[in-house]
């Protein structure tokens, strides 16, 4: 990988979901939710600032039991390395309406910034091709990342998984509100639901 063509991971997030419209955004571990909230915080982002592995999971769980809105996971190459067992389940399960996008930054950010597997033989794309989510890319510039947000809507054509080299810059933590369960509340809040 060439260190120059790497993507600021904001710029990433924000321009990917530029037109996110009602889509429920599932975001993993560390950096993916501090990356969302600055992006803008939303009554349907749903962050999972500490829970490694889960994120793909989540977002599946979601797009199975709301179907005709768009649902959208944004994770990293670390969480995505340890959850890859969720990406045979999204191959099995084939929600139409779930985007699975990876800021892939070749390290495990979270815990010292040591080499992730993505940094030598770990093809992510290839990886999730073979569990069954054909739709899926490597992207490596911003009007590919908007082109591909903007099929988010498109609730009839996913499964779909797109891998993204990143930057490994060490930015300033956002987020809107560390309280879990009220973040939780208000997601089901614009959904209709009443609180728990």
């Amino acid at each position: 990988m060439s260190k120059a063509n790497l993507l600021d991971r904001r710029q990433v997030v924000s321009t990917f979901l530029a037109d996110r419209k009602d889509a429920l955004v599932v975001a993993g571990l560390g950096a993916s939710t501090y990356d969302l909230a600055a992006a803008g915080d939303h009554d349907r982002n749903l962050y999972l600032w500490g829970a490694m592995g889960g994120a793909v999971m989540m977002g599946l769980g979601l797009a199975l039991a709301q179907p005709k809105l768009p649902v959208v996971v944004v994770t990293g190459d670390g969480e995505m390395l340890m959850g890859m067992g969720s990406l045979a389940t999204v191959g099995l399960q084939q929600p139409k309406n779930l985007t699975i996008l990876v800021l892939d930054n070749e390290s495990y950010g979270e815990t010292g910034g040591q080499l992730s597997h993505t940094a030598a033989a770990a093809d992510l794309v290839g990886v999730a091709r073979a569990c069954g989510i054909s739709d899926s890319r490597a992207l490596s510039t911003l009007g590919e990342i908007e082109s591909f947000g903007k099929g988010v809507q498109d609730v009839s054509a996913g499964p779909r998984f797109a891998n993204i080299k990143i930057d490994g810059a060490n930015l300033e933590r956002v987020l809107s509100n560390r309280d879990g369960m009220f973040v939780l509340t208000r997601l089901r809040g614009s959904l209709g639901f009443k609180p728990i």
